[in-house]
């Protein structure tokens, strides 16, 4: 009589076969929850700069006691942190950074914007295209 199973050779070629499929669905999956986390510090940006507009409309100046002397308070995120450099007081600019947080798996990722909603990347990890330029690099083929 003959035994119902599978042999060794069919578990290999199984085997073989998910893990060509986990080697090509991994890094697309990486890829796809980094940019998840880059949500976060260009929101906050966009937030931020909007916050730091009405600020200015009431106190015609950035400076003050928020965030590293700007006007409004930081935007808060597990990914990024967050820093403002106004101008000398009076301030009529701001350059407002967000910058990845080592331990979270973001090092190397900054990002800007200031008062005229400039935007700007000023760095990203190895394999991704785009820094510098006139926008924030959310994936990896660029802006």
């Amino acid at each position: 009589s003959r035994h119902a199973g599978f042999t060794m050779i069919e578990l290999m070629v199984a085997v073989v076969i998910v893990a060509i499929l986990a080697a090509v669905a991994l890094p697309g999956y990486r890829d796809y929850i980094l940019r998840g986390k880059i949500t976060e510090a260009t929101s906050g940006l966009s937030d931020f700069r909007v916050r730091m507009e009405q600020f200015y409309q009431d106190n015609r100046k950035y400076d003050g006691a928020g965030l590293g002397g700007c006007g409004a308070a930081a935007p808060t995120s597990r990914y990024f942190a967050f820093t403002c450099v106004p101008a000398a007081a009076p301030a009529q600019t701001y350059i407002a950074t967000a910058t990845g947080v080592v331990g979270e798996g973001m090092s190397g990722f900054t990002y800007t914007i200031n008062e005229t909603n400039t935007r700007q990347t000023g760095a990203v990890p190895a394999g991704w295209a785009g820094a510098g330029g006139g926008c924030w690099v959310i994936r990896k083929s660029g802006c």
